[in-house]
């Protein structure tokens, strides 16, 4: 599991991704929007629990947030286990603009920020043709 952040309305308002990835495969199991707070990755937490996901470890970075709803016994953190969901931020960054960490583009609605980034997963993860 991580996060990444992207920008709605403005350069200030950051929207934070938390999406959930099988670690074997690389695949994205499921995604959440929001702010980067316990309430957000409870979403996703809940996510996957309605999808029947059985969670035997989760390689995450130190978000505080993780260590309060997860247990310390499935829990691993740092970057030695993160490199694949963190080369997926970079395929997202490099395929859209309002991703880019230093740039003056962002979406200007959540709304529109949601569907890009859902046809983006759509399309690269699953293969969906959009015509």
């Amino acid at each position: 599991m991580d996060e990444m952040r992207g920008r709605v309305y403005c350069k200030k308002t950051p929207c934070w991704l938390w999406h959930a990835i099988n670690h074997n495969t690389g695949e994205i199991i499921a995604y959440v929007f929001g702010t980067r707070e316990h309430e957000v990755l409870q979403k996703l937490l809940d996510l996957l629990s309605e999808l029947n996901v059985e969670i035997e470890a989760v390689f995450s970075d130190d978000n505080f947030a993780y260590h309060e709803a997860i247990p310390a016994n499935i829990l691993f953190t740092g970057k030695r286990n993160t490199w694949r969901i963190e080369r997926k931020h970079l395929t997202f960054r490099t395929r859209l603009k309002c991703l880019a960490r230093r740039t003056i583009c962002y979406s200007k609605s959540l709304d529109m920020h949601k569907i890009v980034f859902g046809l983006l997963i759509n399309v690269l993860e699953f293969g969906c043709k959009l015509f």
